[in-house]
């Protein structure tokens, strides 16, 4: 876990937050989500799939971060920059860590301070709300505050290692998608499409792979959220695959387009109209717009060359989670800021029912925008 990134950058989010905690006037900050914490400290597991146990980091307006954590996870954490490390055996339904997250604020808050607590969009509280209820019975009278803005300012903007070990992820799911012609082929079915997929992603060097999803059809698919069924690929459908594959802790998030046999003349097109728009884009994003303008720009590039985009969110921000903000919709007035890494996700509609769907990842930069993906082809690939 140490080299993940050297002690320096952890210390730097540190003193960001912490920058942050004083002008809001709060005393610390509970973080108590898995890509918080891994954001803080470094802890990377695969035990945040058990909901058996919470986990807590405390970071004051001062000092040193404090880990209240469950035993198990002493060791693991030891390797982190967090020196303070409280543990707790849990599963204690009794009092798992309350006591012990309790004492850990008391020791840096005033008696009437204020704890910011993640409250808002895309966030979480992953501890149960009767044990919530009891601390703030055990801390009263001080209060819990929204601190959602907190982690989002900080967390959005990637430092030069981030958005290498993002670039990283994004290699692999490019050796791997250009691997499709393995294991795609007439008389495939969808699912053992997606079983391999998944494999040839480990393969060329993801840690785990979180989220592969995407659809087929002829001449397009209906969604990209739908399990896959054991249905076998026919000439004339269009195969999309999307992933979430993991190296490090940092996800990739891109999909592509294929072609099992000769695509419809519809197909074709508003693979083009895609790939067209994504890059007009690209020449067009500068510092300062908003995400409502680049869900606009989206839309209008797709409209001038005949598509018809779909409505929703026409892509995200990208990190140590799938999805981060802000989201590419006409309501997001979040400002895109140089360090941004974003996906752009437009989509067209085909009509009858058909869509196809675009994704790539990209990183704003003080002169624009550059990608982190190698771009598809302007032209679908045939398999």
């Amino acid at each position: 876990m140490s080299d993940l990134f050297p002690p320096s950058e952890y210390h730097h989010r540190h003193s960001a937050i912490q920058a942050r905690l004083q002008a809001a006037g709060l005393d610390a900050i509970l973080l108590t989500q898995a890509a918080d914490i891994f954001y803080v400290t470094g802890f990377l597991t695969r035990f945040w799939e058990s909901p058996a146990r919470p986990w807590f980091v405390v970071i004051p307006a001062t000092g040193t971060p404090i880990a209240v954590i469950p035993e198990i996870g002493a060791y693991l954490m030891g390797k982190s920059v967090i020196s303070d490390i409280r543990t707790w055996p849990a599963p204690r339904p009794e009092d798992d860590g309350v006591s012990l997250l309790a004492e850990a604020l008391c020791d840096v808050t005033s008696k009437d301070g204020k704890v910011g607590v993640a409250m808002g969009l895309e966030t979480q509280l992953r501890m149960p709300l009767g044990d919530f209820f009891a601390l703030q019975t055990r801390l009263a009278p001080r209060s819990f505050v929204d601190a959602t803005d907190i982690m989002h300012r900080t967390r959005e903007i990637k430092s030069a290692l981030e958005i290498e070990k993002l670039r990283a992820a994004c290699a692999i799911g490019n050796r791997a998608f250009a691997r499709v012609d393995e294991i795609a082929r007439v008389g495939t079915p969808l699912d053992a499409v997606f079983r391999a997929f998944q494999i040839l992603l480990l393969e060329e060097g993801a840690d785990w792979v979180s989220y592969v999803a995407g659809g087929a059809g002829e001449g397009g698919y209906g969604d990209v959220i739908s399990p896959a069924a054991p249905t076998p690929l026919q000439s004339g459908d269009i195969l999309m695959l999307d992933t979430g594959a993991v190296k490090d802790g940092y996800f990739c998030d891109f999909d592509r387009n294929f072609a099992i046999g000769t695509p419809s003349s519809e197909a074709a097109r508003g693979h083009q109209i895609l790939q067209d728009a994504i890059h007009a884009v690209m020449e067009g994003i500068a510092p300062n717009i908003r995400a409502s303008d680049l869900h606009a720009m989206l839309c209008r590039e797709i409209t001038a060359r005949g598509g018809t985009p779909c409505g929703g969110r026409l892509g995200h921000g990208l990190g140590v989670t799938l999805t981060e903000w802000p989201s590419l919709t006409p309501h997001d007035q979040t400002r895109l800021l140089a360090g941004m890494v974003l996906t752009l996700e437009p989509s067209v509609d085909l009509g009858q029912g058909r869509i196809l769907v675009a994704e790539e990842n990209i990183v704003l930069t003080e002169n624009g925008a550059e990608f982190l993906t190698n771009p598809a082809p302007r032209d679908i690939t045939i398999l």
